[in-house]
């Protein structure tokens, strides 16, 4: 979830993973050039590849033309153990693209004027945001969002994950972990991807509306876009629902360990939801052509900022990266790196859509370029 954004999600913030997390955090979908007008077969060398060396057991992925026509793909297995197929269009741990869709539903209540997102946090969560310099009263929802508000990312401090996969957190602890720790930065005068950040925004959420995240997710964004296999984990559900490739980790001696079943919790609104590729791209979609938001709030998402670490031209929205495709033009989208599963996924400005999904997070950085490598040769793809 922490996206490497992410992690997302982002991602683990654990051990071996904070490292990666904290790489792709900053360089998130740091894409690598690809073919231009690439054919439809070079989707699938992509795939094999990823899964040549063993590193990643399967992969899969969905790509959609302007005119909607789609494919999808599939390479490796989904269990090592039996040896099955990786489920066509299956579903993964999404983890951080959760962001995309929290940050819609905040924008949602600022486009029916119920929260403005440059206000400070504190009038809606009074007292819920201090400790080490964080300051509820001088951070807004917008920060939140754009990942400037200078809170530390609570995911820094997760322990092992094959220790703690079935223990379930609270939003507030998340909160608490975070804030144990000297702000980053003042609010508005810098940049850094905060899982916790997302957590304020989902309370945020929960104040204003009444409801939990997760029903104001599913009925404001995942049913308005018309998803079908995309849905938030109930408290304490650890499996995943319906076809999937089991997720992997590496064990302590190095060979994978199945982590498919975790409790995802700790990702919370930060990246806690479970879809496919299909449906991500649905929901990318439906954001661009003016379904989930009005053209203001759309705008305000798009509009971005500088982020350090990311490679030339690229920038931060709310809850969405602005990439320069190696094919030309721009994309935007987000990525999602949780234990067993990365994510990445992105729409171009003509409505080209791609989400590539591995079954292990990468260990190496040669693996993590191949991964960003394979979403851009999607995207670049002549349909």
């Amino acid at each position: 979830m922490p996206h490497r954004t992410a992690e997302t999600p982002s991602a683990a913030g654990r051990g071996r993973t904070a490292v990666i997390a904290a790489a792709v955090a900053v360089l998130s979908l740091g894409l690598v050039a690809a073919p231009a007008h690439a054919d439809a077969d070079s989707v699938q060398r992509s795939l094999d590849s990823l899964v040549s060396t063993g590193e990643f057991p399967g992969a899969l992925a969905a790509v959609r033309a302007a005119d909607g026509a789609g494919r999808d793909y599939t390479a490796g297995v989904g269990d090592l153990t039996t040896k099955a197929e990786v489920p066509v269009d299956g579903r993964v741990r999404i983890a951080s693209n959760t962001k995309m869709f929290t940050a819609v539903a905040v924008l949602q209540l600022a486009g029916e004027g119920r929260i403005d997102l440059d206000a400070p946090v504190e009038r809606y969560l009074p007292g819920v945001v201090r400790g080490h310099g964080n300051d509820g009263r001088l951070i807004t929802p917008r920060q939140l969002l754009q990942h400037t508000a200078g809170l530390p990312n609570y995911t820094r401090d997760m322990a092992p994950i094959l220790t703690t996969r079935d223990r379930y957190r609270e939003p507030r602890e998340l909160l608490d972990t975070g804030l144990e720790h000297r702000r980053t930065f003042p609010p508005g005068k810098g940049w850094e991807y905060s899982n916790t950040g997302y957590v304020v925004a989902g309370l945020l959420v929960q104040k204003v509306t009444g409801r939990p995240i997760g029903e104001v997710v599913t009925d404001k964004v995942i049913r308005r876009a018309g998803l079908k296999d995309t849905y938030w984990p109930g408290v304490g559900e650890r499996g995943i629902e319906g076809p999937h490739p089991k997720g992997y980790t590496p064990g302590k001696n190095g060979s994978p360990v199945d982590i498919t079943n975790l409790d995802p919790s700790w990702g919370w609104a930060a990246g806690q939801l479970v879809g496919t590729p299909s449906d991500v791209n649905r929901f990318l979609v439906a954001l661009m052509d003016g379904r989930l938001l009005k053209p203001a709030q759309l705008k305000a998402m798009k509009q971005t900022v500088e982020a350090p670490g990311f490679p030339a031209g690229w920038s931060y929205g709310l809850g969405l990266i602005k990439m320069k495709l190696s094919c030309g033009g721009y994309a935007y989208g987000h990525g999602g790196d949780i234990d067993g599963y990365e994510t990445r996924t992105a729409i171009t400005e003509d409505g080209r859509a791609a989400t590539v999904a591995v079954t292990a997070l990468p260990t190496t950085e040669p693996a993590m370029l191949k991964v960003n490598a394979a979403l851009d040769t999607a995207l670049c793809t002549t349909p």
